[in-house]
């Protein structure tokens, strides 16, 4: 099964460690040198430097900013893919999924149901309440939105994908034995990692339910499904149409995107309603479409370490005896 993937490479627990030291210095400091070097001269130009999303977003253009923080998750998702390659000496088809190529199909029918239900559920409260709202629409800034948008959005919820769900969940499966430890481990790391959002400052550490509760399904989906596909196809939906439909001063990604919500946030049902209604109604559509069992096998259960390929010979020598 899908944690059981990383016994095809070097999976000494040190390696993990190693590779996660690796992963991070990939995508927090390497991957923000454009970022930092195109700030430091903004700055330098303006007098000032600013400490915040909004002021940062400001100064650089929220285009050119997006795309630069989305560049960092791109030597993110480059730093996994070479620790894995080449310190585990692990195929990286293993960390995505179990079956012999990536299944395209899974990827679609996931992105497709959470777009369809992300813009049903903004077009309803734009729809509901327009005060909240005001059209934001440029087309010029949009259109740029819109290809930085395709191009790396998917790349930035890959590296989250890969690095949290395949990475670590397998890492850590193996390190504990058991499924239960690495799918509420990397739910809660998940959740940690958006903790310096400004959603975070501006609505209070309620909002870590649904950022914990999110890496939950996430995690839900793929040891159900033997695979990231699935996680990988609602991720991207999710932020990209998130990217492209509403923004907010106090959102970590501020874009040109075609509605603007300048309500005042509180923390409310569109918080919960996600973790508690909608993410389990997805759970069972896709239960029902993939003919998922054994929830508690493949949720809780034992990761059992292959067999030795001279430990099977012995036992099949003992068998004949």
């Amino acid at each position: 099964m899908y944690i059981e993937q990383g016994y095809k490479g070097l999976h000494e627990f040190w390696r993990y460690v190693l590779g996660t030291l690796i992963i991070f210095i990939g995508w927090q400091f390497i991957g923000a040198i454009p970022l930092s070097v195109v700030l430091l001269g903004k700055a330098f130009k303006s007098g000032e430097m600013p400490t915040d999303m909004g002021s940062l977003s400001d100064l650089l253009g929220s285009n050119l900013f997006l795309f630069l923080v989305l560049l960092t998750f791109a030597v993110g998702f480059l730093s996994v893919y070479l620790t894995v390659r080449y310190l585990h000496k692990q195929p990286f088809l293993s960390l995505i999924t179990i079956r012999g190529k990536m299944d395209w199909q899974r990827i679609l029918f996931s992105f497709t149901l959470v777009a369809i239900l992300s813009i049903t559920f903004i077009g309803l409260d734009v729809y509901l309440t327009p005060e909240d709202y005001v059209l934001n629409f440029e087309l010029g800034p949009f259109l740029i939105l819109l290809v930085i948008a395709v191009l790396l959005i998917p790349v930035q919820t890959s590296f989250e994908e890969v690095f949290m769900r395949g990475y670590l969940m397998q890492g850590l499966g193996i390190a504990c034995k058991n499924r239960w430890v690495p799918l509420i481990s990397t739910s809660f790391l998940f959740g940690i990692l958006h903790i310096f959002n400004p959603e975070v400052a501006k609505l209070g550490y309620g909002i870590m339910v649904f950022y914990m509760g999110t890496g939950l399904f996430l995690g839900i989906l793929t040891l159900m499904d033997d695979g990231l596909e699935l996680a990988l196809g609602f991720h991207a939906a999710n932020n990209l149409t998130a990217a492209i439909l509403v923004t907010a001063e106090w959102t970590a990604f501020q874009t040109h995107s075609i509605y603007k919500d300048i309500a005042e946030p509180t923390l409310g049902w569109d918080v919960f309603v996600p973790v508690l209604v909608v993410y389990p109604i997805l759970l069972v559509i896709m239960s029902k479409k993939y003919g998922w069992s054994n929830w508690k096998e493949r949720l809780t259960g034992a990761v059992v370490t292959p067999i030795e390929p001279m430990e099977a010979e012995i036992k099949i020598e003992e068998n004949v005896d």
